[in-house]
């Protein structure tokens, strides 16, 4: 060992300091530590998503009646017994005719809103949060409100009282489909309670368009308004608008709080997914055709968000 002398005595040279070794096994591994974050949720998504979906899916091709336990296979006389069911089919049909026209109609109504918070040049955070808290408050009572307080079909609900004032009689909104009025508080509940979230969607895509195109079209010569939204804002905002738009499309064909509790009683306007809740949990506890229609639903909205999506260009480039 070497040494050193200070003053005649010898002592001991310092040793250097050796380099911290990485930790060695489980808990210094990036894989455990990934799997130990993330199995919790995995385990959730298996046991109350995956396994689900696997045992509706194998439980369509048979006879199950009053039983969630296959006991004769049928094929797919499930299938067709739900796609010869009227009340389902039709259920489907008036559903996308509802998609094609809230999916829009919440798009534009997110981009506005948006577009305005966006050109705040005070309490800008405020009215984001206006528009946004909506989004927070649950389906169920959001339209027991609607059913009970605004558009009550007695004289002192809001929408009547108002209507009162200029002499129109009271209207029964959701105990008469003819007119259909129910349609009108299902749309306003639906466009008050999504609106907000798209518009957060909307909003930072916004803030994220460079600055230095509209002052390149200011310098061509393009005037502030129109030109510019429609030459440099709504192109930048392709992709969110793709995802807004797909996100609405699902969304419309599974909606159910809002249609149960407002029309639970009636027999009309029934989205899809309460046909197949009356199948399968109604008096006929058909679990078989139940899962059927719940596979028929899937691919429905399988298909027709593919083919918005390859008709917006979803996932191509901008250069494209």
């Amino acid at each position: 060992m070497s040494t050193t002398t200070t003053r005649g005595v010898a002592r001991p040279a310092s040793a250097k300091a050796s380099p911290a070794r990485p930790r060695r096994g489980l808990r210094g591994s990036s894989t455990f530590n990934f799997w130990l974050f993330t199995s919790p949720f995995l385990i959730g998504l298996t046991v109350f998503v995956y396994v689900p979906i696997g045992w509706s899916l194998w439980l369509s091709f048979f006879e199950a009646r009053f039983t969630v336990t296959p006991s004769k296979f049928v094929g797919f006389d499930n299938y067709w017994q739900m796609l010869q069911d009227s009340k389902f089919t039709g259920s489907l049909v008036t559903f996308t005719v509802f998609a094609a026209f809230i999916v829009p109609t919440t798009w534009a109504l997110s981009l506005g809103l948006a577009l305005l918070v966006n050109r705040l040049r005070f309490m800008k955070a405020f009215f984001r949060s206006v528009f946004f808290l909506p989004t927070a408050c649950s389906y169920v009572a959001a339209a027991l409100i609607w059913k009970m307080s605004i558009f009550s079909g007695v004289r002192f609900g809001l929408m009547n009282t108002i209507l009162g004032w200029f002499g129109v009689e009271n209207i029964a909104w959701l105990a008469n489909p003819d007119p259909p009025w129910y349609w009108l508080v299902i749309v306003t509940l639906r466009l008050w309670l999504q609106a907000g979230f798209y518009m957060i969607l909307f909003l930072a895509a916004l803030q994220n368009i460079p600055p230095e195109l509209y002052e390149a079209a200011a310098i061509d010569g393009a005037k502030p308004g129109w030109q510019t939204f429609r030459h440099i804002t709504l192109p930048q905002l392709r992709a969110t608008s793709t995802a807004v738009i797909l996100l609405l499309l699902i969304a419309a064909y599974q909606a159910f709080d809002e249609f149960y509790n407002l029309l639970a009683k009636t027999t009309w306007g029934r989205p899809p997914l309460v046909e197949l809740y009356n199948t399968a949990l109604g008096e006929s506890q058909d679990y078989g055709e139940g899962s059927a229609g719940a596979v028929i639903l899937t691919l429905l909205i399988l298909i027709v968000t593919l083919a918005q999506g390859r008709f917006l260009g979803f996932g191509r480039g901008d250069d494209k």
